[in-house]
């Protein structure tokens, strides 16, 4: 199974600060054409993005997928494009166990930078990254690994036996 969900409102009300009202209007990713390959992830709320600031904005989504594959996230092209927008890590890396961790349920943020030289209005709703499932290959060689997520942010450094 691959789909993406809303958070729980606690959860939405404990990352965002915002209200039952902007739970019950953002959408869930989707693509935007028959062949296009992203997701589009929307704005919660309307944001200015100055040049050199950077944010950590939540999305109000989770994902949930099969075990070989990963959801990786990427800024539109647009903004990278029209105002030098970037994610700080260049691409978001989604892991299946990372949907409903103990500490966030999944809940998936992403930080983005504006390195031009104009800031940025973002309106509620408006695209500003995409998501593409892609499939993986691990080696044969691999032993088992019994090592399972704990929580959120960097929670694959954290080991339980």
């Amino acid at each position: 199974m691959r789909k993406f969900e809303k958070i729980s409102l606690n959860q939405f009300i404990q990352d965002t600060e915002l209200t039952l009202k902007e739970y019950n209007t953002y959408e869930i990713p989707k693509r935007s054409t028959k062949y296009s390959a992203g997701y589009d992830f929307e704005c919660l709320t309307d944001f200015t993005l100055k040049p050199n600031e950077t944010k950590l904005i939540p999305t109000g989504i989770k994902v949930i997928m099969n075990e070989d594959e990963v959801l990786m996230l990427y800024i539109r092209s647009s903004l990278g494009i029209k105002y030098n927008i970037r994610m700080c890590n260049q691409t978001g890396i989604i892991d299946k166990d990372y949907y409903n961790n103990e500490e966030n349920e999944g809940h998936i943020f992403v930080k983005i930078q504006n390195e031009g030289n104009k800031e940025k209005h973002f309106k509620k709703g408006e695209k500003f990254i995409q998501g593409l499932f892609i499939k993986y290959l691990t080696t044969d060689d691999e032993n088992e690994i019994i090592n399972k997520r704990k929580g959120g942010f960097g929670s694959t450094n954290k080991e339980e036996l």
